[in-house]
């Protein structure tokens, strides 16, 4: 693998430029996934060959994408073989299902949040918009999505699970979005502090 790699998502696709330490000449692999946007794409700093991206479209909805070769290849963690020869050839596990903590009977979020003309509204799912690679394990990533939520995969993207506790917080309901939504776009790990992160939310 060359010495420097930058991946870059784009509304058009994903890119992936590599060059050797003088950074003088590059090479650029893709599009990947042509025509799609692409929100963020990350490797895993335990196995550079593992890398994730976040595929998304108005048409299609949301995909979580997983490369095991730097980018060679691509799969959809989650679903199956049959799934992808469907007639829309979309796939349809749970690498793709971003679920609010929900309430039994009714199925809907237990919170809601501050709407644009100050009423209350329901949480619901839209995109990733940033993933997070563990410092310890390839197979755990964090995924800050709009709504404003912290998912996590502990299997390689085949399933996703919230962390609830962070919409249920006390401010919450008042949390509001901008022109762009409300998403959380950061998240940080802290390489010192396993059981710290930060996250930011706009």
């Amino acid at each position: 693998m060359s010495n420097i790699r930058v991946l870059v998502g784009t509304r058009k696709g994903a890119f992936i430029l590599t060059a050797d330490g003088t950074r003088k000449r590059w090479k650029v692999s893709g599009p990947h996934f042509a025509g799609w946007e692409i929100y963020h794409v990350k490797g895993s700093p335990v196995d550079p060959s593992r890398v994730y991206a976040s595929q998304t479209s108005g048409w299609f909805g949301q995909i979580i994408q997983r490369s095991d070769d730097g980018g060679k290849t691509w799969n959809t963690p989650g679903s199956s073989a049959e799934e992808l020869k469907s007639p829309d050839g979309m796939p349809k596990g749970e690498s793709n299902k971003f679920v609010y903590d929900t309430s039994p009977e009714t199925g809907k979020p237990l919170t809601t949040h501050q709407w644009y003309d100050g009423t209350q509204h329901p949480w619901e799912f839209k995109r990733v918009w940033h993933l997070e690679p563990s410092l310890d394990d390839p197979d755990t990533v964090y995924a800050g999505v709009e709504d404003a939520a912290l998912f996590r995969t502990t299997d390689g993207g085949k399933s996703w699970h919230e962390f609830a506790g962070l919409r249920g917080s006390d401010t919450g309901p008042k949390w509001q979005p901008g022109a762009g939504g409300m998403c959380l776009h950061t998240i940080l790990l802290d390489p010192k502090n396993p059981q710290r992160m930060y996250i930011a939310i706009s």
